[in-house]
């Protein structure tokens, strides 16, 4: 079998969820020199020709040695396909990725770094900002397992709820059992401010501090068993077939000191926390000439601008360990999404939610399709919204409805998607309706 190039998605054998697809034929990437790859670049689309979803290619044969050959500027440019906008989040991504996995590649070659410190990301932002989006997408083209999971549903170990080990096991799980592939991969964890512990209580608290406390020993180097102790039926299933002579030359224990952590949060009030730090320094600095200019300039930063300026006491304050918020140095803060970002979205993205309601209606033999006028009302309409991209779906929704719910069984064939039947669906669906067209 040929050698996979290094840092291509199939490196690692395929992904063991989603339908095994192939890349199209202009996707496909040229022949790399030297062992590395590049990310191919996405054929223009001609205007008014429906959108075809490419997908990671899915049928490599598995390869227990890792091998990985990207640069930070490929993994940025790669993502630009998928996430409009956060420039800042993707090259601090494509370092701290390139960072991580060519330290692990180095160490599997035989040259170790004894000191090496893991480069766990922390992500601040508000809602429907692509933070998902960038990691899922950066994951996939290292071709690496990946895991999400949302920290409000962990709790203290002993208690009712999920356990933070459970996260490695479905690395294991996504990884199709291999442990030698789940060992590394990446695992991102969701609403991490929920975790904050807020003002001193006098019972235990199960969710916040416990769940910071059980995720430090995995984020440095711990070891997880394979098997949930937990899991009855799993030790049984075990322990029979091992009677049988059957059992698994797997390891009994996943390592994660090459397993990458990634958290999130809204961490909705930390701006304002930010915001009175500043302005207590700047007015401690009074004496200074610009310390007027300074307490101006402070009052006017808005939340993308403040969550910029967060340091690690900000965090602390906010209700995360000092343990927990040190063990994540790489940070970085998303921007909010404003109208011409949305815009952005849907006609340039390549998971844009258009796709999605030009399938819905190419399955019933309709030809939708979306002037720029008309993307440019829902992007305008999703602002409104304030939850960012997730308000596309809110707002697309909101429109075609009735469009899709008539025009399967009418002899419409064909429409555009203009500002005017974005402004007012129902009329337009009524002159669609009157004249066919």
């Amino acid at each position: 079998m040929p050698k996979i190039p290094s840092g291509h998605p199939d490196a690692l054998g395929p992904l063991t969820e989603g339908p095994a697809v192939s890349l199209a034929p202009s996707e496909v990437p040229a022949t790399p020199r030297r062992g590395r790859s590049r990310p191919a670049k996405p054929a223009a689309r001609p205007q008014g020709e429906p959108w075809a979803r490419p997908e990671v290619a899915a049928t490599a044969a598995p390869s227990e040695r890792f091998t990985f050959g990207l640069k930070p500027r490929e993994i940025a440019r790669h993502l630009d396909r998928f996430v409009i906008g956060q420039a800042e989040a993707k090259k601090v991504l494509g370092v701290a990725l390139c960072d991580h996995f060519q330290h692990v590649r180095m160490t599997q070659e035989g040259i170790d770094a004894p000191f090496y410190q893991k480069q766990n990301v922390l992500l601040l932002g508000p809602t429907g900002v692509g933070k998902t989006h960038l990691i899922r997408s950066a994951a996939e083209l290292i071709g690496v397992p990946f895991v999400k999971a949302d920290a409000t549903k962990f709790s203290e170990t002993g208690y009712v709820g999920g356990d933070v080990d459970d996260l490695v096991r479905d690395l294991v799980r996504r990884a199709g059992g291999s442990v030698q592939r789940a060992e590394h991969g990446i695992i991102y964890l969701d609403e991490v401010d929920k975790l904050a512990t807020r003002g001193e209580g006098g019972g235990r608290d199960v969710s916040g501090r416990g769940v910071q406390t059980n995720l430090l020993k995995l984020m440095e180097d711990g070891d997880v068993p394979v098997v949930s102790p937990n899991d009855m039926n799993a030790q049984i299933q075990n322990a029979m077939s091992a009677m049988r002579g059957n059992a698994s030359a797997q390891p009994e224990t996943i390592n994660t000191r090459h397993i990458l952590f990634i958290v999130s949060g809204a961490f909705a009030g930390l701006d304002q926390r930010i915001r009175s730090r500043l302005l207590g320094e700047a007015t401690a600095a009074a004496g200074s000439a610009d310390s007027r200019g300074s307490l101006a300039r402070i009052s006017r930063l808005d939340a993308d601008a403040l969550h910029a300026e967060a340091v690690t006491a900000d965090f602390i304050q906010y209700g995360l360990e000092p343990e927990f918020v040190g063990r994540l140095p790489v940070r970085v803060a998303c921007h909010g999404l404003d109208e011409d970002d949305l815009f952005h979205v849907l006609r340039r993205s390549e998971s844009s939610l258009v796709r999605q309601y030009e399938r819905a209606f190419a399955a019933y033999g309709i030809e939708a399709v979306f002037t720029d006028g008309g993307l440019r009302s829902l992007a305008r309409m999703a602002g409104r919204e304030n939850t960012g991209a997730r308000g596309l779906m809110t707002v697309c929704e909101r429109v075609f409805r009735d469009l899709k719910f008539a025009l399967p069984s009418a002899r419409v064939r064909r429409f555009e998607v203009t500002e005017e039947l974005v402004a007012d669906p129902r009329a337009a669906l009524r002159r669609l309706l009157k004249t066919g067209r």
